[in-house]
């Protein structure tokens, strides 16, 4: 597995450069819903089939990535990853107020 290969399984599945398994996990779900060859029409079928196999293989390529990936424990890397997403949360929470009113 290089890099080409992860950077076209996260194109495929419309991840940004960063992501979380909770976000793999659920653009691979949104994805495998709407092309499942179960619930295409007839004549798209085969399009389904061989859209949902490489929506299949990019979440594959992804999570192998994943579980590979080795987490820091120590208290600086601990206090940087969860102060960043606390903060990320605030302000999302502050933007979303301030212009989530906006009827645009």
């Amino acid at each position: 597995m290089d890099f080409k290969q992860i950077d076209e399984a996260r194109k495929i599945l419309g991840l940004d450069e960063y992501a979380g398994m909770e976000e793999i996990k659920s653009a691979y779900k949104e994805l495998a819903l709407r092309y499942h060859p179960d619930r295409c029409e007839d004549k798209k079928k085969k399009e389904c089939e061989e859209k949902f196999k490489k929506i299949s293989h990019a979440k594959d390529i992804l999570a192998v990535y994943c579980a590979g990936y080795r987490y820091s424990f120590k208290e600086k890397d601990v206090r940087r990853n969860t102060m960043d997403k606390e903060f990320y949360e605030h302000l999302k929470r502050f933007y979303d107020g301030l212009f989530g009113d906006l009827d645009l």
